[in-house]
């Protein structure tokens, strides 16, 4: 089944150009579209000489401008665009889909709904709309948008992808699949279909599906980002046909290939792990004096896929708790200071007095305030805020945090066969750098641990699946609520959850989740590596 063709906007957008502006203007969108955006703007650059005001040659400057990696000239661009055309939906939506790339969203949010009720039929208006209110956790209008994109458009692949994994993160991942499935049948070389589908986890693919998507990344058509998916979601389709050889051959060439663009340091990243061990030091940190601030957050840290989704499925499935999910304040508050002091975290800690750690702990409050709307405590549930558990600590001495744990193995094999969003985790697509992070991350928690263990507790998930009554009225007491039983049937719970185990909270507890042990003596480097260069001839079971 093929894409049809978009539905050419109602406007002559070349109105007013003579003949060979005209053509001028067509071959710079040409070049747009192929690749060439230094071209087009050489090109645009003859209708602007004669036409300098004028809204589409504007508008094709602007995204050649943003395709040269120039996003900020663009905006400019696209402003004087719509002084000549103020209520046109196409320059609208490339302005609003643009400030949001750039972090201006409520701006941005603001212009797409304009362009959204200035030409309502305009997919692509409602595509850049829903994918902004992703991109914000607003899940719910982000599903109608993108709803609303597709019914117009049928044949908007990305539009279905995006619409697929809201769905998935509403809990209907029944019509998740499907979405996934009609992108692929529009566009059977959609690699990041085949791999939001296979990252349902609960769905299995046929054994059509599985050729299928087994000769898109046989084929030489895919690029290097649809061969790096597919190949990573062929990886997971061949383990859960139990083809374990075949499932690790094709994950390590995914992964080298991932590492190839995003390079690790993982000296330079124990170096950093070091030096905030040592500025929290015991008896070298100060925090805020207000005692009480902060309890209204409960924390949740780990490495990836160690449990984290489902501990916070647990804890939201209580009647005073909001399961906000993965929320990026804490860092932006660590930034934001570091940027006022023109140093780097934690540079800066040993000169921080209680007033600048209150002063931090209440502006992350402020950036949060929206999940305390409906209960009164909440979850922050970004695993890698265990790096700023000192600072966390310091702003919000009621907080409590929770490490998730898991077998270091799995865990590791795990993040090794998951494609993390672009520039995320950039330590997991190499089985050596997995195991320094694990065992940084293992000194630096205890480190925590030792240090306020009142407040710093490790939950297991092995422990879960052992005795999960007992694992749940533990976790309960230390964040300070009282037991319910509607958090020992959590997967029951209706919230979205947006992470890649958004499917698998869903359903109940399973303890059936080991994968490494299939693979023997293939995974013995990734064991090595665990085990540091000092244990390794211990190995790890």
């Amino acid at each position: 089944m093929k894409r049809p063709a978009r539905s050419p906007p109602t406007r002559d957008r070349l109105a007013g150009l003579a003949a060979t502006a005209r053509q001028s203007m067509q071959q710079a969108l040409a070049q747009i579209n192929h690749a060439a955006p230094q071209r087009a703007a050489a090109t645009l650059a003859s209708v602007l000489a004669v036409a300098p005001e004028h809204p589409e040659a504007l508008r094709l400057l602007a995204l050649a401008r943003y395709k040269m990696g120039q996003p900020r000239e663009a905006v400019p661009l696209l402003r004087r665009a719509l002084l000549g055309w103020p209520d046109d939906a196409v320059l609208l939506s490339t302005l609003g889909g643009l400030l949001g790339n750039l972090g201006e969203t409520e701006e941005a949010l603001d212009v797409l709904a304009r362009a959204c009720a200035a030409q309502p039929p305009l997919a692509a208006a409602w595509f850049n709309r829903g994918r902004l209110q992703s991109a914000q956790a607003d899940v719910g209008p982000a599903r109608d948008a993108l709803r609303r994109a597709v019914e117009l458009e049928p044949g908007h692949v990305p539009a279905r992808i995006l619409l697929a994994g809201a769905l998935a993160t509403l809990g209907d991942t029944a019509a998740a699949a499907g979405e996934y499935r009609r992108a692929i049948a529009y566009e059977p070389g959609a690699a990041q279909a085949w791999l939001g589908l296979v990252n349902l986890k609960t769905v299995h693919l046929d054994a059509g599906e599985s050729q299928q998507l087994a000769r898109l990344h046989a084929s030489a058509s895919p690029n290097e980002a649809e061969r790096i998916a597919s190949g990573f979601a062929l990886g997971a389709v061949r383990e859960d046909e139990g083809r374990y050889a075949e499932a690790f051959d094709l994950l390590v060439a995914a992964n080298a290939a991932v590492r190839r663009r995003l390079p690790w340091d993982a000296a330079g990243f124990s170096r950093e792990v070091d030096a905030i061990a040592a500025a929290f030091a015991q008896g070298s940190r100060t925090s805020t004096t207000n005692d009480e601030l902060g309890g209204e957050v409960i924390f949740i840290v780990s490495l990836p896929r160690s449990g984290s989704t489902l501990t916070e499925q647990i804890l939201a499935a209580h009647p005073e708790v909001e399961g906000a999910s993965e929320l990026p304040d804490l860092e932006a508050v660590i930034e934001e200071e570091s940027r006022r002091r023109a140093m780097r975290f934690p540079a800066w800690v040993g000169t921080t007095t209680p007033a600048d750690w209150q002063r931090l702990g209440q502006r992350y409050l402020e950036r949060t305030r929206r999940w305390r709307s409906d209960r009164p405590r909440f979850t922050d549930k970004m695993p890698d805020n265990w790096r700023y558990a000192g600072a966390l600590l310091a702003m919000l001495p009621a907080a409590r945090i929770v490490n998730c744990t898991r077998d270091p193995l799995e865990t590791s094999w795990s993040c090794f066969k998951q494609l993390f969003g672009p520039g995320r985790q950039a330590h997991s697509y190499d089985l050596a750098d997995l195991g320094a992070y694990w065992r940084d991350y293992t000194r630096l928690t205890r480190h925590w641990s030792a240090l306020q263990p009142a407040r710093f507790r490790n939950f297991s998930y092995e422990s879960l699946l052992a005795d999960s009554s007992a694992a749940v009225h533990s976790l309960l007491a230390f964040c300070d609520l009282p037991f319910d039983a509607a958090c020992l049937q959590s997967h029951t719970a209706t919230r979205p959850v947006r992470t890649a185990s958004a499917a698998q909270v869903r359903e109940p507890l399973r303890s059936d989740t080991r994968r490494a042990a299939h693979y023997g003596a293939l995974l013995d480097p990734l064991r090595q590596a665990l085990a540091g260069p000092h244990d390794a001839a211990a190995g790890l079971d």
